[in-house]
């Protein structure tokens, strides 16, 4: 399984926009092959600051996650409405129990 963790600071006059246009992203992405699960949070602590929690079934997946158009393009769309540049990392990851 594959773990995506991400997060992008909004400026003041953009967050709602930029909130919006995650959560049409989230679910878009919800449905391609492989979405385990995709989700976007706002910090309690700092409610400019957006965080997003993924898993995909594994890296092919996640690739094809990559290249659809739509996905670009929410990329590009959340960059302009940053205060700072978005952040990303993926994580190679296995259920276990204890």
């Amino acid at each position: 399984m594959i773990i995506v963790t991400g997060s992008i600071h909004a400026r003041s006059d953009t967050v709602h926009q930029l909130e919006a246009l995650s959560l049409a992203h989230v679910h878009r992405s919800r449905q391609e092959p492989g979405c385990l699960a995709h989700s976007v949070q706002r910090d309690v602590e700092d409610p400019l600051h957006l965080v997003f929690l993924e898993r995909w079934s594994d890296a092919a997946a996640l690739r094809a996650h990559f290249r659809v158009p739509a996905s670009r393009a929410f990329v590009s769309e959340a960059t302009a409405l940053a205060g700072t540049p978005p952040q990303m990392e993926l994580y190679t990851a296995e259920a276990t129990s204890l």
